[in-house]
Parts: structure tokens; sequence; C-alpha cells
């Protein structure tokens, strides 16, 4: 199996035309995937923290309905786990390609029906529990979409440059940043009315015109020249198993009973081999840990600015909330320079030196970010949107991919990096914007605690990235080496 998959890495630094096709249709497909995928957390995000508290919990004070709303955006990061455990291991047993196309189709479908929710005053405690149920399933189609996108870039692209090709699908996050600030751009302009009415709506609808076109795109990708050969070399695997399986029950079919080291052998032999999952959790679970740990710097400081500060700004500092989207996307513009950099950087000089930087910024910049967000200055609040994302968050989304997907072999890469990834989001993305909240309670005054959230998070990962085996040089199928 080695020396099949080896060929096929050789193969790739010879890439034809055809095979450089097929990248470039891959991350495009797969950048169209997660742009879908942030474009949820971000519409849901926005909508949480300027029409929710109204539309689904209007019977609650502000702070408790803001808590609320946090708490059922937090809610769909719960399924997650269970997506990148079910959508990971079919990707590793069925392929990357068609469980791709089945994660975006759902995914879009449930960011599109959030839309069509009515509201509490209409249809009662249903409401609330309908977004609760969409939520859900938008959250089990992510947890399968972001490692079978980053996984089929890395196994599709030259060796020397996976880290560089497989960081763009990751700019999808900024590029449906950009798209939602321009959007409820617009629905700033609309009367609050109509805004709590039907404008909060659109971009929801918006979201089936993406889930579309990345369908489409991906129905016409080949699959990762990696996990062919990997298929390949397993089911020539399996035949020799059963054949040599059947030799030796011939062999001993006259002394049956009597040689009890020849009938464990046959037993053996007759086993079946276990399944991707089993694989992760029984052999890998320590990168499992890893990837749990790696996540907090890179998920705090971005729920932490793009949707904990859209509420906090505007509600206790009197922080205009079109400045704080302005912000955002300024800093999501720059983000596809700064993702290109540090992706390269990390081919040339490692992974974990250019995932350390970013955690080290984040850590520095956490108090500072709230003395800079609170004199209401823009100048002052954009260099702080642009230092955190761009030389702390990005430095490591931009290394994230190939990292954690270099930590597994094939024939278990995607069921361990979607889960992994998928259970730290529960802490690391999904809760902070909750958390936050009530760290920083009713009044706003206790900022300092969030910040302290923040620089505790990056501490996590700092040991967790110490304990790290460097990967951006192995062999994709003799990873379980470097560990």
């Amino acid at each position: 199996m080695n020396q099949v998959i080896g060929e096929a890495e050789a193969s790739q630094e010879k890439s034809s035309p055809e095979q450089r096709k097929n990248l470039f249709k891959v991350v495009a497909s797969s950048f169209i995937g997660n742009t879908l995928e942030y474009y949820d957390y971000f519409v849901y995000g926005t909508a949480s923290a300027i029409a929710f508290p109204t539309v689904f919990f209007a019977h609650e004070s502000a702070f408790v309905a803001t808590l609320s709303s946090f708490a059922t955006f937090a809610v769909g990061f719960l399924a997650r786990p269970l997506g990148g455990m079910i959508f990971g291991h079919r990707g590793d047993k069925s392929g990357r390609k068609s469980t791709l196309i089945m994660t975006l189709m759902i995914m879009g479908v449930g960011t599109f029906l959030v839309g069509c929710i009515p509201s509490v005053a209409t249809i009662g405690l249903a409401a609330p529990i309908i977004l609760i149920v969409l939520r859900l399933v938008q959250g089990f189609a992510v947890g399968g979409e972001w490692g079978g996108s980053m996984i089929i870039v890395l196994e599709s692209a030259p060796t020397k440059h996976r880290g560089f090709w497989s960081a763009w699908p990751n700019t999808g996050g900024f590029s449906s940043q950009i798209i939602i600030t321009l959007i409820f751009a617009w629905v700033y302009t609309l009367p609050k009315d109509a805004i709590i009415s039907w404008g909060w709506r659109v971009p929801f609808w918006l979201s089936a015109v993406v889930m579309l076109l990345g369908v489409w795109m991906r129905r016409s990708l080949e699959e990762s020249p990696v996990f062919t050969n990997a298929k390949a070399a397993e089911e020539k695997r399996t035949r020799n198993r059963a054949l040599t399986a059947e030799n030796f029950e011939a062999t001993i079919k006259a002394q049956e009973g009597q040689d009890e080291h020849i009938q464990v052998a046959v037993q053996d032999h007759h086993t079946k081999e276990h399944g991707p999952l089993y694989k992760v959790f029984v052999e890998d679970w320590r990168d499992l840990l890893r990837i749990m740990g790696l996540r907090f710097a890179e998920s705090l400081p971005y729920f932490l600015l793009c949707t904990f500060a859209l509420s906090y700004g505007p509600q206790h500092l009197g922080v205009p909330k079109e400045q704080l989207n302005m912000a955002i996307l300024i800093a999501s513009v720059l983000a596809f320079p700064a993702h290109g950099l540090f992706a390269a950087l990390s081919d040339r000089i490692g992974r974990k030196p250019v995932y350390l930087i970013g955690t080290i910024v984040v850590f520095v910049t956490a108090f500072p970010f709230f003395m800079m967000l609170k004199t209401r200055s823009f100048g002052l609040i954009l260099l702080a949107y642009i230092v955190v994302l761009n030389l702390g968050h990005n430095a490591i989304n931009a290394v994230q991919p190939a990292f954690f997907a270099e930590l597994f072999p094939a024939d278990r890469r995607y069921s361990g990096a979607a889960t992994g990834r998928e259970v730290a989001s529960i802490l690391s993305g999904g809760l902070t914007p909750f958390i936050a909240t009530a760290l920083a309670g009713a009044n706003g005054a206790r900022w300092y605690l969030v910040a302290a959230y923040v620089m505790v998070g990056a501490v996590i990962t700092a040991v967790a990235l110490w304990k790290t085996p460097e990967t951006y040089r192995v062999d994709l199928n003799s990873i379980k080496d470097v560990s």
C-alpha cells in the first residue's frame, strides 16, 4: 500500500494539464462549500444580534433574549461532532466527492428554511423550537463539510505546495463575511419594523444560490488520487486476506483441532478489519486531543470579533454597528493575501512555527482589543480587527487545513480531521458568544474576563502545539510514523 500511494504522490509532482485543471476545480468547489458553511455562521450570528431577540424571544429582557439567541447559535455546534463522525466515516469508505455533495445540499436547505420560520408572535413556542431543529440540521451537515473539502484539496495538490493550496478554501469564511456584511449593510438601511418583519430573512434565502452553484461544481470533480489509490490498495489487501484464509483452512482441514496456533491464525484472517472511526478513537486519540487544543486560539478571537462584538459594542460601548461591520469587511478583504502568505510560509518553514506566530498574537492582543474598542475611534477599532484577525487568527487558519489532515493516514483522514475539529468547535467556537456575554455581565462591565478567556484559550493551543509533531514534509501515506 505504501508503494502504491507513494507512486500516486510522486505523480502529483508531475501533474498533467488535466490534473491541474481538476485541482483548480477542487479548490474552487471547496471554496464555495466553505463560503456556504461560514455564510451560515455569519448570517445566523448577525441575525442573532440584531433580530432574533425580538423575533423569537420577544417576551424576555434584552440581556436574556441576547443570551437565548446566542444559545441557539451554539446549539448548531452540538450536532457538528456527530456530522463529522458520520460524514467522515462515509467519506473514508465511499469517497470524498459524493459525501461533499451531500453535506452541501443539507447545509444549504437548512439555512434557507431558517429564513422561512414564522415569528414567536405568529406561532408561539413552535418558532424557537423549529429554529433549534434547523440549527441542528445545519450543524450536522457543517460537521462533515470542512474536513472533506480541505482533504480533497490536500490530496489533489502537489506535495511541496499542500499548505498553500489547502489554505484557499478556508478563505471562504472571509468571502462569506464580505457577502454578509454587504447584504446586512443594505438590511440596516431598512426601517426597523421591516428588518424585524422580513429584512433579516433575505440573507438566509440567498444561501440557495451558493448551494446550487457548489453542487453543480462538485458533480464534475474527480476523486482525489491519494484516496483512489488507498481504496485500491485496501481492496487488494482484503482479497489477499480472504485467499490466505482459504489456503489456511485447506491446509489444516485434516488437522482441525490439533494445532492451536494454526487455528488462531485462521481466526485472525477471518477477523474483519476495523472501520475508520474505530481506528481514529483507538489508534489516533492523541491526535484528536491535539486538534481540539489547537482550535482554541483560532476560534475564540474569530467568534469574539465577528459575532459577540456586534452585540457588545453597540449595546455597552455605543459603537455603531456600521463601524464594526466596516472593520470586519476591510479585515476580511485583507484575509486573502494573509492566507496566501502564511500558507506559503508554512510550506517552507513548517506548520508549527507559523501556527505559533498566530497563537502569540492572539494572546498578546486580547486586552488591547477591548481597550481599542472602548475608544469608539473607528481608526483604532479597524487597526484592532486587522491585527487580531490577519496576524493572529489567519496565521493559524491558513495552516490548519494541511496541519490537521497531515496527522492522519489516508484510510481515516476524513474521520480524524473532521471529528477532532468539530468536537472542539463546541467549546472553542459555538459557545464563545454565549460564554463571552455571560462573562461580560448584563452591563458589559466585566470585559476583562472575556479577554482573559481568550488568553486561556491561547495557552491551551500553545500547549497542544508543543505536543504536536511537525507534518509539512511527511508522505501522506506514512503519517502514522510521525506521531
